[in-house]
């Protein structure tokens, strides 16, 4: 990420109650999704946090992004894998099956 990018925040939906399964079969416990919204709120805190540190004089206290001083030249050719591509990808090959 470079410095004029903007961090990304994903969302995911909520299922209705802490056991009810998902479209793929998944069962959450309350632990996972109380771990899934924790992290969510936080990240939610970081970006804010981010936000304002830009509009701000700069601000050595809050969150910062890490750029790499060295960039690894065998990482110039990656490409970020999209998971949730990936697992629907996988779920619509196997019902073809």
């Amino acid at each position: 990420m470079t410095s004029s990018s903007t961090p990304r925040m994903h969302t995911y939906k909520r299922t209705s109650s802490p056991r009810s399964p998902t479209n793929t079969g998944d069962i959450f416990t309350p632990a996972h999704e109380e771990n899934v919204r924790f992290i969510h709120e936080t990240w939610l805190c970081v970006l804010r946090d981010i936000k304002s540190s830009q509009n701000s004089e700069r601000n050595d206290r809050g969150p910062q992004e890490y750029v790499e001083k060295t960039p690894n030249p065998n990482l110039h050719t990656f490409i970020p894998v999209d998971l949730n591509d990936i697992k629907k990808r996988n779920t619509q090959d196997s019902k073809k099956s």
